[in-house]
Protein backbone atom coordinates (compact mmCIF):
# COMPACT_ATOMS: atom_id res chain seq x y z
CA UNK A 1 0.00 0.00 0.00
CA UNK A 2 1.22 3.38 -0.64
CA UNK A 3 2.41 5.79 2.48
CA UNK A 4 0.40 8.22 0.98
CA UNK A 5 -3.05 6.39 1.31
CA UNK A 6 -4.48 6.85 4.69
CA UNK A 7 -5.41 3.81 7.11
CA UNK A 8 -9.02 3.71 8.56
CA UNK A 9 -7.11 3.92 11.60
CA UNK A 10 -5.12 7.05 10.38
CA UNK A 11 -8.89 8.55 9.66
CA UNK A 12 -9.45 8.68 13.21
CA UNK A 13 -6.74 9.83 14.80
CA UNK A 14 -6.88 12.99 12.32
CA UNK A 15 -10.55 13.63 13.57
CA UNK A 16 -9.19 13.25 17.18
CA UNK A 17 -6.38 15.97 16.46
CA UNK A 18 -8.92 17.85 14.41
CA UNK A 19 -11.59 18.01 17.61
CA UNK A 20 -8.45 18.62 20.20
CA UNK A 21 -7.12 21.19 18.11
CA UNK A 22 -11.30 22.68 17.48
CA UNK A 23 -11.07 22.92 21.75
CA UNK A 24 -7.69 24.39 22.22
CA UNK A 25 -7.85 28.19 23.74
CA UNK A 26 -4.84 29.62 21.69
CA UNK A 27 -5.69 33.17 22.15
CA UNK A 28 -3.27 34.70 23.93
CA UNK A 29 -3.38 35.45 27.69
CA UNK A 30 -2.12 37.71 30.45
CA UNK A 31 -1.19 36.74 33.85
CA UNK A 32 0.01 39.27 36.81
CA UNK A 33 2.89 37.86 37.99
CA UNK A 34 4.49 40.04 41.01
CA UNK A 35 7.64 40.52 42.56
CA UNK A 36 8.89 41.33 45.50
CA UNK A 37 10.38 44.64 45.96
CA UNK A 38 11.46 44.91 49.75
CA UNK A 39 11.51 42.09 52.51
CA UNK A 40 11.74 42.41 56.40
CA UNK A 41 10.97 41.81 60.00
CA UNK A 42 8.14 39.20 57.91
CA UNK A 43 6.64 41.50 56.11
CA UNK A 44 7.28 41.48 51.66
CA UNK A 45 6.60 44.36 49.68
CA UNK A 46 5.23 43.24 46.63
CA UNK A 47 4.50 44.91 43.15
CA UNK A 48 3.04 43.78 39.94
CA UNK A 49 -0.47 42.11 41.38
CA UNK A 50 -2.97 44.74 41.43
CA UNK A 51 -5.77 42.50 41.40
CA UNK A 52 -4.78 40.92 44.34
CA UNK A 53 -7.63 41.23 46.77
CA UNK A 54 -7.55 42.10 50.92
CA UNK A 55 -6.23 39.25 53.05
CA UNK A 56 -6.01 36.89 49.67
CA UNK A 57 -3.44 34.44 49.79
CA UNK A 58 -0.30 34.57 48.27
CA UNK A 59 2.38 32.30 46.89
CA UNK A 60 6.38 32.92 46.82
CA UNK A 61 8.86 31.31 44.99
CA UNK A 62 10.26 28.60 46.97
CA UNK A 63 6.79 27.42 48.30
CA UNK A 64 6.69 29.90 50.59
CA UNK A 65 2.92 31.54 51.89
CA UNK A 66 1.47 34.57 53.14
CA UNK A 67 -1.55 36.76 52.52
CA UNK A 68 -2.37 40.55 51.67
CA UNK A 69 -2.23 42.71 54.78
CA UNK A 70 -2.39 46.19 53.20
CA UNK A 71 -3.30 47.27 49.35
CA UNK A 72 -1.50 50.24 48.55
CA UNK A 73 -1.93 52.17 44.74
CA UNK A 74 1.06 50.30 43.59
CA UNK A 75 1.88 47.89 45.63
CA UNK A 76 1.09 45.30 48.38
CA UNK A 77 1.89 44.07 52.20
CA UNK A 78 2.35 41.18 52.50
CA UNK A 79 2.54 39.21 55.43
CA UNK A 80 4.41 35.59 55.38
CA UNK A 81 3.21 32.55 57.04
CA UNK A 82 6.33 30.51 56.72
CA UNK A 83 9.81 31.10 57.48
CA UNK A 84 11.29 33.50 55.12
CA UNK A 85 14.31 32.00 53.86
CA UNK A 86 14.53 31.86 50.09
CA UNK A 87 12.39 34.74 49.61
CA UNK A 88 14.58 38.13 48.92
CA UNK A 89 14.04 40.87 46.14
CA UNK A 90 13.36 39.69 42.98
CA UNK A 91 11.72 36.58 44.39
CA UNK A 92 8.53 36.05 42.27
CA UNK A 93 4.69 36.01 43.97
CA UNK A 94 1.68 34.64 42.42
CA UNK A 95 -1.95 35.18 43.68
CA UNK A 96 -3.91 32.34 43.99
CA UNK A 97 -7.75 33.84 44.14
CA UNK A 98 -8.03 32.52 47.64
CA UNK A 99 -7.96 33.55 51.13
CA UNK A 100 -6.30 31.25 53.92
CA UNK A 101 -8.02 28.43 54.59
CA UNK A 102 -7.45 25.73 57.38
CA UNK A 103 -8.45 21.81 57.89
CA UNK A 104 -11.67 20.98 59.65
CA UNK A 105 -12.61 17.78 60.71
CA UNK A 106 -12.66 15.37 63.56
CA UNK A 107 -9.30 14.08 62.29
CA UNK A 108 -7.94 17.11 64.33
CA UNK A 109 -9.08 15.67 67.57
CA UNK A 110 -6.06 15.08 69.74
CA UNK A 111 -3.63 16.50 67.47
CA UNK A 112 -1.16 19.48 68.32
CA UNK A 113 -0.96 22.18 65.22
CA UNK A 114 -0.35 25.21 63.78
CA UNK A 115 -2.72 27.47 62.72
CA UNK A 116 -2.71 26.45 59.01
CA UNK A 117 -3.69 22.98 60.22
CA UNK A 118 0.16 21.61 59.96
CA UNK A 119 0.82 18.68 62.47
CA UNK A 120 3.48 19.97 65.52
CA UNK A 121 3.25 16.43 67.35
CA UNK A 122 5.17 14.17 64.82
CA UNK A 123 2.07 12.51 63.98
CA UNK A 124 0.64 11.88 60.15
CA UNK A 125 -0.52 14.50 58.11
CA UNK A 126 -4.21 15.65 59.09
CA UNK A 127 -6.98 14.08 57.69
CA UNK A 128 -9.29 16.82 56.57
CA UNK A 129 -13.31 16.73 55.62
CA UNK A 130 -13.22 20.18 54.76
CA UNK A 131 -10.86 23.27 54.30
CA UNK A 132 -13.06 26.65 55.41
CA UNK A 133 -11.90 29.94 55.73
CA UNK A 134 -10.36 31.42 58.90
CA UNK A 135 -12.48 34.78 58.59
CA UNK A 136 -15.80 33.80 58.82
CA UNK A 137 -19.00 35.88 59.47
CA UNK A 138 -20.20 35.55 62.84
CA UNK A 139 -24.19 33.98 63.00
CA UNK A 140 -26.71 36.72 62.65
CA UNK A 141 -28.89 37.83 65.04
CA UNK A 142 -32.11 35.68 63.71
CA UNK A 143 -29.79 32.43 63.95
CA UNK A 144 -28.95 32.69 67.60
CA UNK A 145 -30.76 31.62 70.28
CA UNK A 146 -30.10 32.31 74.48
CA UNK A 147 -27.74 31.74 76.16
CA UNK A 148 -29.67 29.06 78.86
CA UNK A 149 -27.42 26.36 79.54
CA UNK A 150 -24.53 25.61 81.64
CA UNK A 151 -20.97 24.78 80.59
CA UNK A 152 -19.27 24.04 84.19
CA UNK A 153 -16.09 24.28 84.91
CA UNK A 154 -15.71 22.51 88.27
CA UNK A 155 -14.32 25.21 90.05
CA UNK A 156 -17.24 26.54 92.79
CA UNK A 157 -15.68 29.69 92.48
CA UNK A 158 -16.71 30.12 88.96
CA UNK A 159 -20.09 27.82 88.83
CA UNK A 160 -21.44 29.22 92.02
CA UNK A 161 -20.82 32.90 91.45
CA UNK A 162 -19.94 33.72 87.85
CA UNK A 163 -21.61 30.69 86.00
CA UNK A 164 -20.70 30.52 82.21
CA UNK A 165 -23.32 29.82 79.74
CA UNK A 166 -22.93 27.52 76.61
CA UNK A 167 -22.71 30.27 74.23
CA UNK A 168 -21.45 32.68 75.95
CA UNK A 169 -17.57 35.00 75.83
CA UNK A 170 -16.40 35.47 79.66
CA UNK A 171 -12.91 36.99 79.91
CA UNK A 172 -10.42 35.68 81.73
CA UNK A 173 -7.78 38.64 82.97
CA UNK A 174 -5.53 39.58 85.53
CA UNK A 175 -1.18 40.12 85.99
CA UNK A 176 0.81 38.25 84.97
CA UNK A 177 1.39 34.80 87.11
CA UNK A 178 -1.60 34.58 88.51
CA UNK A 179 -3.65 31.56 87.29
CA UNK A 180 -5.57 33.02 84.32
CA UNK A 181 -3.90 29.89 82.37
CA UNK A 182 -4.91 27.35 84.95
CA UNK A 183 -8.78 28.50 85.17
CA UNK A 184 -8.99 27.33 81.16
CA UNK A 185 -7.16 24.51 81.71
CA UNK A 186 -9.26 23.48 84.82
CA UNK A 187 -11.85 24.45 82.81
CA UNK A 188 -10.69 21.68 79.61
CA UNK A 189 -10.57 19.33 82.09
CA UNK A 190 -13.49 19.29 83.18
CA UNK A 191 -15.17 18.80 79.62
CA UNK A 192 -13.82 14.94 79.89
CA UNK A 193 -17.13 14.06 81.66
CA UNK A 194 -19.16 16.17 79.21
CA UNK A 195 -20.23 16.25 75.28
CA UNK A 196 -18.10 19.59 74.69
CA UNK A 197 -14.92 19.74 72.57
CA UNK A 198 -12.12 22.07 73.84
CA UNK A 199 -9.62 24.06 71.56
CA UNK A 200 -6.87 25.59 72.89
CA UNK A 201 -5.51 28.19 71.09
CA UNK A 202 -1.62 29.45 71.93
CA UNK A 203 -0.68 33.00 70.70
CA UNK A 204 3.08 34.40 71.30
CA UNK A 205 3.69 31.82 74.77
CA UNK A 206 6.75 30.04 75.55
CA UNK A 207 6.81 26.36 74.51
CA UNK A 208 7.45 25.14 77.85
CA UNK A 209 3.99 26.77 79.01
CA UNK A 210 2.28 24.94 76.34
CA UNK A 211 3.81 21.79 76.87
CA UNK A 212 2.62 22.20 80.16
CA UNK A 213 -0.61 22.70 79.55
CA UNK A 214 -0.85 20.07 76.72
CA UNK A 215 0.74 17.42 79.39
CA UNK A 216 -1.92 18.57 82.22
CA UNK A 217 -4.59 17.60 79.72
CA UNK A 218 -2.86 14.91 78.42
CA UNK A 219 -2.96 13.55 82.17
CA UNK A 220 -6.13 14.82 83.99
CA UNK A 221 -8.82 15.68 80.80
CA UNK A 222 -10.01 13.42 77.51
CA UNK A 223 -7.18 14.77 75.24
CA UNK A 224 -8.33 13.12 72.16
CA UNK A 225 -11.69 15.95 72.52
CA UNK A 226 -9.05 18.37 72.28
CA UNK A 227 -7.57 20.64 69.53
CA UNK A 228 -4.20 22.19 70.16
CA UNK A 229 -3.82 25.12 68.18
CA UNK A 230 0.17 26.35 68.25
CA UNK A 231 1.49 29.92 67.46
CA UNK A 232 4.36 29.83 70.08
CA UNK A 233 6.78 33.06 70.46
CA UNK A 234 9.21 31.54 67.61
CA UNK A 235 6.36 30.93 64.87
CA UNK A 236 6.14 33.98 62.30
CA UNK A 237 4.28 36.97 63.02
CA UNK A 238 1.58 35.76 60.53
CA UNK A 239 0.38 32.77 62.23
CA UNK A 240 0.41 34.01 65.46
CA UNK A 241 -1.93 36.61 63.55
CA UNK A 242 -4.20 33.73 62.41
CA UNK A 243 -3.93 31.59 65.08
CA UNK A 244 -7.35 32.65 66.83
CA UNK A 245 -9.11 32.68 63.27
CA UNK A 246 -8.15 29.54 62.70
CA UNK A 247 -8.51 28.11 66.14
CA UNK A 248 -12.75 29.16 65.92
CA UNK A 249 -13.01 27.88 62.33
CA UNK A 250 -11.65 24.38 63.66
CA UNK A 251 -14.28 24.84 66.51
CA UNK A 252 -16.98 25.69 64.41
CA UNK A 253 -17.05 22.87 61.99
CA UNK A 254 -18.55 20.82 65.24
CA UNK A 255 -20.91 23.80 65.73
CA UNK A 256 -22.95 24.44 63.17
CA UNK A 257 -23.54 20.03 63.26
CA UNK A 258 -24.71 20.65 66.44
CA UNK A 259 -22.58 19.97 68.48
CA UNK A 260 -20.29 21.82 71.65
CA UNK A 261 -17.14 23.49 71.63
CA UNK A 262 -15.09 25.62 73.86
CA UNK A 263 -12.28 27.59 72.69
CA UNK A 264 -9.25 29.27 75.08
CA UNK A 265 -7.49 31.77 73.56
CA UNK A 266 -3.92 32.32 75.62
CA UNK A 267 -4.02 34.92 75.34
CA UNK A 268 -5.35 38.62 73.28
CA UNK A 269 -3.37 40.61 74.86
CA UNK A 270 -0.02 39.27 72.46
CA UNK A 271 -2.80 38.91 70.31
CA UNK A 272 -3.28 42.37 69.79
CA UNK A 273 0.99 43.17 70.41
CA UNK A 274 1.35 41.10 67.22
CA UNK A 275 -1.41 43.23 65.32
CA UNK A 276 0.16 46.25 66.42
CA UNK A 277 3.73 45.39 65.12
CA UNK A 278 2.33 44.37 61.68
CA UNK A 279 0.36 47.32 61.61
CA UNK A 280 3.27 49.38 62.76
CA UNK A 281 5.53 47.54 59.75
CA UNK A 282 2.65 48.03 57.23
CA UNK A 283 2.77 51.84 57.81
CA UNK A 284 -0.51 52.42 59.24
CA UNK A 285 -1.31 55.31 61.37
CA UNK A 286 -1.01 54.36 65.11
CA UNK A 287 -3.53 55.57 67.52
CA UNK A 288 -3.60 55.00 71.35
CA UNK A 289 -0.67 53.03 72.97
CA UNK A 290 0.43 52.68 69.41
CA UNK A 291 -2.24 50.33 68.57
CA UNK A 292 -4.01 50.62 64.92
CA UNK A 293 -7.40 52.09 65.14
CA UNK A 294 -9.16 48.95 63.76
CA UNK A 295 -7.76 46.83 66.86
CA UNK A 296 -11.18 46.84 68.34
CA UNK A 297 -12.71 45.25 65.51
CA UNK A 298 -10.33 42.84 64.69
CA UNK A 299 -10.89 41.25 68.61
CA UNK A 300 -15.10 42.16 67.96
CA UNK A 301 -15.46 39.78 64.94
CA UNK A 302 -13.44 37.22 66.32
CA UNK A 303 -15.49 36.97 69.67
CA UNK A 304 -18.83 37.57 68.08
CA UNK A 305 -18.32 34.19 66.31
CA UNK A 306 -19.20 32.49 69.75
CA UNK A 307 -22.91 31.65 70.02
CA UNK A 308 -25.42 29.56 70.30
CA UNK A 309 -27.06 28.55 67.40
CA UNK A 310 -31.02 28.24 67.43
CA UNK A 311 -32.51 24.79 66.97
CA UNK A 312 -33.49 24.91 63.46
CA UNK A 313 -29.07 25.48 62.84
CA UNK A 314 -28.79 22.48 64.80
CA UNK A 315 -28.56 24.26 68.37
CA UNK A 316 -25.18 23.57 68.63
CA UNK A 317 -22.98 25.94 70.61
CA UNK A 318 -19.46 27.85 70.65
CA UNK A 319 -18.08 29.42 74.15
CA UNK A 320 -14.89 31.42 74.35
CA UNK A 321 -12.87 31.72 77.31
CA UNK A 322 -10.43 34.17 75.91
CA UNK A 323 -7.46 35.38 78.28
CA UNK A 324 -5.98 38.77 78.96
CA UNK A 325 -3.10 40.04 80.66
CA UNK A 326 -3.14 43.14 82.30
CA UNK A 327 -0.33 45.67 84.26
CA UNK A 328 -0.04 46.41 87.72
CA UNK A 329 -4.30 45.11 87.76
CA UNK A 330 -4.65 48.48 85.75
CA UNK A 331 -8.18 47.12 83.87
CA UNK A 332 -8.73 50.49 82.26
CA UNK A 333 -5.66 49.92 80.19
CA UNK A 334 -6.93 49.91 75.92
CA UNK A 335 -6.82 46.50 75.37
CA UNK A 336 -8.75 45.65 78.88
CA UNK A 337 -11.28 48.05 78.53
CA UNK A 338 -11.74 46.86 74.57
CA UNK A 339 -12.36 42.86 75.79
CA UNK A 340 -14.38 44.20 78.73
CA UNK A 341 -16.84 46.13 76.12
CA UNK A 342 -16.85 42.96 73.98
CA UNK A 343 -17.12 39.81 76.04
CA UNK A 344 -20.01 38.65 78.22
CA UNK A 345 -18.23 39.38 81.91
CA UNK A 346 -15.22 38.99 83.35
CA UNK A 347 -13.16 36.74 85.73
CA UNK A 348 -10.72 39.14 87.16
CA UNK A 349 -7.70 37.46 89.32
CA UNK A 350 -6.15 39.01 92.06
CA UNK A 351 -2.09 39.46 92.21
CA UNK A 352 -2.72 39.70 96.41
CA UNK A 353 -5.08 36.42 96.63
CA UNK A 354 -2.58 34.76 94.34
CA UNK A 355 0.24 35.49 96.77
CA UNK A 356 -2.09 34.75 100.07
CA UNK A 357 -2.38 31.02 98.67
CA UNK A 358 -6.13 31.79 97.88
CA UNK A 359 -6.50 30.19 94.16
CA UNK A 360 -7.82 30.20 92.44
CA UNK A 361 -7.72 33.94 92.83
CA UNK A 362 -10.92 35.15 91.97
CA UNK A 363 -11.29 38.41 92.48
CA UNK A 364 -15.54 38.35 93.30
CA UNK A 365 -15.76 42.39 93.88
CA UNK A 366 -14.51 42.94 89.89
CA UNK A 367 -15.40 39.56 88.32
CA UNK A 368 -18.98 39.27 86.69
CA UNK A 369 -21.26 36.96 84.51
CA UNK A 370 -23.60 38.87 82.40
CA UNK A 371 -25.32 35.88 81.88
CA UNK A 372 -25.26 34.28 84.54
CA UNK A 373 -28.12 32.68 87.12
CA UNK A 374 -29.54 32.43 83.48
CA UNK A 375 -27.03 29.52 82.24
CA UNK A 376 -27.15 28.11 85.80
CA UNK A 377 -28.26 24.80 86.95
CA UNK A 378 -31.61 25.38 89.06
CA UNK A 379 -30.50 23.34 92.24
CA UNK A 380 -26.77 24.78 92.00
CA UNK A 381 -29.07 28.44 91.76
CA UNK A 382 -31.22 28.32 94.73
CA UNK A 383 -28.46 27.10 97.32
CA UNK A 384 -26.01 30.00 95.44
CA UNK A 385 -27.93 32.55 95.63
CA UNK A 386 -26.86 34.43 99.06
CA UNK A 387 -23.23 33.28 98.37
CA UNK A 388 -21.71 36.18 96.89
CA UNK A 389 -23.53 38.74 99.12
CA UNK A 390 -22.47 36.82 102.55
CA UNK A 391 -18.92 37.07 100.94
CA UNK A 392 -18.60 40.44 100.22
CA UNK A 393 -20.30 41.50 103.62
CA UNK A 394 -17.36 39.07 105.25
CA UNK A 395 -14.84 40.78 102.83
CA UNK A 396 -15.84 44.57 104.30
CA UNK A 397 -16.18 43.25 107.88
CA UNK A 398 -12.64 41.86 107.54
CA UNK A 399 -11.09 44.63 106.59
CA UNK A 400 -13.08 46.65 109.37
CA UNK A 401 -12.52 44.32 112.69
CA UNK A 402 -8.29 45.01 111.91
CA UNK A 403 -8.59 47.65 113.93
CA UNK A 404 -10.36 45.89 116.98
CA UNK A 405 -11.94 43.34 118.09
CA UNK A 406 -14.99 41.60 117.67
CA UNK A 407 -17.48 42.27 120.48
CA UNK A 408 -20.87 41.15 119.05
CA UNK A 409 -22.22 37.36 118.36
CA UNK A 410 -23.34 38.22 115.38
CA UNK A 411 -20.56 39.81 114.07
CA UNK A 412 -18.40 36.67 114.92
CA UNK A 413 -20.81 34.43 113.68
CA UNK A 414 -20.63 35.76 110.13
CA UNK A 415 -17.28 36.43 109.89
CA UNK A 416 -17.04 32.64 111.32
CA UNK A 417 -19.12 31.77 107.85
CA UNK A 418 -17.41 34.05 105.52
CA UNK A 419 -14.39 32.68 106.79
CA UNK A 420 -15.85 28.83 105.41
CA UNK A 421 -17.26 30.32 102.72
CA UNK A 422 -13.10 31.69 101.37
CA UNK A 423 -12.11 27.98 102.04
CA UNK A 424 -14.62 26.26 100.01
CA UNK A 425 -13.96 29.00 97.57
CA UNK A 426 -10.27 27.99 96.91
CA UNK A 427 -9.82 24.87 95.46
CA UNK A 428 -6.55 22.69 94.41
CA UNK A 429 -6.30 22.20 90.56
CA UNK A 430 -7.31 19.19 88.78
CA UNK A 431 -9.82 18.48 91.30
CA UNK A 432 -13.13 19.49 89.68
CA UNK A 433 -16.62 19.23 91.75
CA UNK A 434 -19.32 17.90 90.01
CA UNK A 435 -22.33 19.79 90.10
CA UNK A 436 -24.58 17.71 92.90
CA UNK A 437 -20.76 18.15 95.09
CA UNK A 438 -21.26 22.03 94.68
CA UNK A 439 -25.24 21.99 95.74
CA UNK A 440 -24.46 19.64 98.40
CA UNK A 441 -21.93 21.87 100.25
CA UNK A 442 -22.92 24.90 99.40
CA UNK A 443 -26.72 23.90 101.42
CA UNK A 444 -24.82 22.50 104.02
CA UNK A 445 -22.83 25.66 104.27
CA UNK A 446 -26.24 27.85 104.42
CA UNK A 447 -27.55 25.44 106.95
CA UNK A 448 -25.07 25.63 109.21
CA UNK A 449 -23.85 22.15 108.86
CA UNK A 450 -20.08 23.41 108.50
CA UNK A 451 -19.99 25.89 111.68
CA UNK A 452 -18.62 23.16 113.95
CA UNK A 453 -16.03 22.29 111.31
CA UNK A 454 -12.59 23.60 111.60
CA UNK A 455 -11.32 25.56 108.28
CA UNK A 456 -8.87 23.40 108.19
CA UNK A 457 -10.74 20.36 107.46
CA UNK A 458 -13.18 21.64 105.15
CA UNK A 459 -10.49 20.22 102.33
CA UNK A 460 -10.92 16.82 103.45
CA UNK A 461 -14.36 17.13 103.70
CA UNK A 462 -14.29 18.01 100.51
CA UNK A 463 -12.26 15.47 98.67
CA UNK A 464 -14.57 12.52 100.37
CA UNK A 465 -17.48 14.11 99.73
CA UNK A 466 -18.27 12.90 96.09
CA UNK A 467 -17.60 9.08 97.32
CA UNK A 468 -19.81 9.78 100.20
CA UNK A 469 -22.33 10.83 98.10
CA UNK A 470 -22.32 8.09 95.37
CA UNK A 471 -22.58 5.76 98.02
CA UNK A 472 -25.40 6.90 100.00
CA UNK A 473 -27.36 9.21 97.86
CA UNK A 474 -26.99 7.58 94.41
CA UNK A 475 -30.48 8.75 93.19
CA UNK A 476 -29.96 12.38 94.33
CA UNK A 477 -26.21 12.37 92.42
CA UNK A 478 -28.48 11.01 89.31
CA UNK A 479 -30.75 13.40 89.81
CA UNK A 480 -29.16 16.79 89.80
CA UNK A 481 -26.58 15.87 87.34
CA UNK A 482 -29.37 14.74 84.81
CA UNK A 483 -31.59 17.68 84.68
CA UNK A 484 -29.86 20.23 87.18
CA UNK A 485 -33.12 19.89 89.32
CA UNK A 486 -33.73 19.36 93.18
CA UNK A 487 -36.73 19.01 95.70
CA UNK A 488 -36.69 20.32 99.32
CA UNK A 489 -36.38 16.58 100.31
CA UNK A 490 -33.25 15.70 98.34
CA UNK A 491 -32.06 19.12 99.51
CA UNK A 492 -32.50 18.31 103.16
CA UNK A 493 -30.72 14.81 102.38
CA UNK A 494 -27.91 16.21 101.01
CA UNK A 495 -27.25 18.28 103.99
CA UNK A 496 -27.67 15.27 106.33
CA UNK A 497 -24.92 13.79 104.09
CA UNK A 498 -22.20 16.08 104.47
CA UNK A 499 -22.84 17.02 107.80
CA UNK A 500 -22.83 13.51 108.88
CA UNK A 501 -18.90 13.49 106.90
CA UNK A 502 -18.49 16.74 108.67
CA UNK A 503 -18.97 14.97 112.02
CA UNK A 504 -16.66 12.41 111.45
CA UNK A 505 -13.84 15.06 110.59
CA UNK A 506 -14.74 16.86 113.75
CA UNK A 507 -12.43 14.76 116.26
CA UNK A 508 -9.65 14.31 114.28
CA UNK A 509 -9.11 18.34 114.50
CA UNK A 510 -9.65 18.20 118.55
CA UNK A 511 -6.26 19.38 120.38
CA UNK A 512 -4.87 16.16 121.74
Amino acid sequence: MSPDVARPDDEAWLKRGRAALARADLAPRAASIGRVETIADGIARVSGLPEVRLDELLTFQGGRTGFALGLDAHAIDAVLLDDPVGVEAGSRVDGTGEVVRVPVGSGLLGRVVDPLGRPLDGGPPIVAEAHLPVERPAPAIIDRDLVGEPLETGLMVVDALFAIGRGQRELIIGDRATGKTAIAVDAIVRQKATDVISVYIAVGQRARAVERVIEAVREHGAPERCIFVVASAAAPAGLQWIAPFAGFTMAEWFRDRGGHALVVVDDLTRHAAVHRSLALLTREPPGREAYPGDVFYVHARLLERAAKLSAHLGGGSLTALPIAETDAGNLSAYIPTNLISITDGQIVLDTRLFAADHRPAVDVGLSVSRVGGKAQAPALHAVSGRIRLDYAQFLELEMFTRFGGLSDTRVRAQMARGARIRALLAQPRFSALRRVDQVALLAALTAGALDDLAIDRLTTLRARLPARLDATLPAVVEAVGHDGRIDEDDRAALVRAVAGLAATLVPECEPP
